[in-house]
This record gives structure tokens, C-alpha cells and sequence, in this order.
């Protein structure tokens, strides 16, 4: 009995796929007589935006203006296409390998466009400059898996806590530069004091083995303002200056 019931589940099964694809097969029909009802009408609309009097001319012209008619809207398809591929392609490009934040290049570049907007119009600029502590302790201990999830899980924290207008972007390694827009160098400064007290909270440990001691992460942050006559590298390398020296006075202090 076991094996009639299954054998009848089955037979029911194939006859409600070949019902599925013969529905299939309709559907598609339809579906290819809309699309070729979409072009005749968008054909006629392009030659009428013309001004063609098509009532005017002999069956074979009119078959000629049609057909190109559609040429010229495929060609307009294929320009749409290649201009979201090149959009696609711009992003890819200008994204972190590892990260959805901007990579040095892009983030140079968007600091570039901020500061020319700034000297336009006269507005303030900071810029953060952030080294995370004790990273190489985080990879040798856990291995560099660990540490890709921990740059990813840095870069959200940093997004999180921006402002949608600023710029974030992995400058190299376990670095991140912030873009903080219409920001003076008082708010830059708050700014770059929470985000060491929230990536210093964060404790790195291998849940699967308690024998390897956990790692408290930390970042050390250098904040410049943009002052008229300096560039994107110039400020970044000032902003890494100050970080620099902002990391020695942390290991000082220990």
C-alpha cells in the first residue's frame, strides 16, 4: 500500500508539472505579444515625435521607416545598458576591496570635490585620520580572517556613527579617513574622541577556544582642518601626522 500511495503522489505530481508547462508556454506567448506591442507603439511614437506623415508613403517605405525607427530604439537600449554597466563599473571601482566604504583613490578624490567646495564657499572641513590599536596583535593571535571581520565590522561602526553628508573611506591596512563636512576643528575633535571611546570598547576573542587570550581593540585619531592652499594628500598627510603623535601620547600615558 505504501508503495501505491507513493506511486500515485508521484503521477500527481508529473501531471501537474506538464499542466504547469503547457501554462508556462501560454504565459510566454503573451508575454512576447506585449513586448512586440510595446515596440510597434514605441516605434510609432518615435516617428510621429518626428513628424513623419506615414499615411503619405508607399508600403515599402513605410517598412523601411519602421524598421529604422527600431534600430534607433535599440540603439537608445543599448546606450541606457552601457551607461548602468559603466555606473555598476565606477562603483565597483571606487569601492573597498573589503569594505562598503570608499577605497584611497575615491576617498582622495571626494575629499578633493569637498575642498574646492569649501574654498568656494567658505565653509569648514576636518578631516580624521584613524589608526586602530593593537590590530597586528588581533591577526597574529586569530589569524587574518579575523582580522577582515574586524576592518568590515570597523567601517560599519564608522558609518554608523557619521553623518550621511560625510565621507568615510579604508585609506590602507587597518587606516580609515573621515571627511567631516562644515565641521570646524572643535567638532572634528568630539567627533574623533567618540569614535576612539566606541572602537576602544570593542574586545576581540575566539569563541571556540577560551585558551586564547581576548584582544581590546583601539583606534588613535588625528584631526586636522582644511585651511585654504592645502590639497587632499597634503591634509591627509597632516591628518597622519597628528594621529601619529595622538598614538604616542596614548603610549605614554600606559
Amino acid at each position: 500500500m505504501l508503495l501505491t500511495a507513493s506511486t500515485a503522489i508521484a503521477l500527481g505530481f508529473t501531471a501537474g508539472f506538464r499542466y504547469s508547462f503547457k501554462m508556462s508556454e501560454s504565459a510566454e506567448r503573451i508575454q512576447v505579444d506585449e513586448l512586440f506591442d510595446t515596440q510597434s507603439r514605441a516605434r510609432r511614437e518615435l516617428i510621429a515625435a518626428i513628424g513623419l506623415d506615414m499615411t503619405a508613403m508607399p508600403k515599402h517605405v513605410r517598412a523601411a521607416v519602421e524598421a529604422l525607427a527600431g534600430e534607433v530604439l535599440n540603439l537608445r537600449e543599448d546606450r541606457e545598458r552601457l551607461q548602468e554597466e559603466l555606473e555598476k563599473a565606477v562603483d565597483l571601482a571606487d569601492r573597498d576591496a573589503l569594505c562598503p566604504i570608499f577605497n584611497r583613490r575615491a576617498f582622495e578624490r571626494e575629499l578633493s570635490r569637498e575642498i574646492a567646495l569649501a574654498e568656494r564657499y567658505g565653509h569648514d572641513l576636518s578631516l580624521i585620520f584613524i589608526d586602530l590599536d593593537r590590530f597586528k596583535l588581533v591577526n597574529d593571535r586569530f589569524g587574518h580572517a579575523t582580522g577582515d571581520r574586524v576592518i568590515q565590522h570597523v567601517a560599519e561602526t564608522l558609518i554608523e556613527n557619521v553623518r550621511q553628508s560625510d565621507i568615510v573611506g579604508r585609506l590602507g591596512g587597518d587606516e580609515f579617513g573621515i571627511a567631516l563636512t562644515h565641521a570646524d576643528a572643535a567638532i572634528g575633535q568630539s567627533k574623533a574622541s567618540a569614535l576612539e571611546q566606541i572602537i576602544g570598547a570593542l574586545i576581540v576573542r575566539d569563541a571556540r577556544d577560551d585558551s586564547l587570550e581576548s584582544v581590546q581593540l583601539g583606534a588613535s585619531c588625528g584631526v586636522v582642518s582644511w585651511q585654504r592652499g592645502r590639497d587632499a594628500s597634503g591634509l591627509i598627510a597632516e591628518a597622519d601626522e597628528t594621529m601619529f603623535r595622538r598614538k604616542n601620547e596614548k603610549k605614554r600615558a600606559r
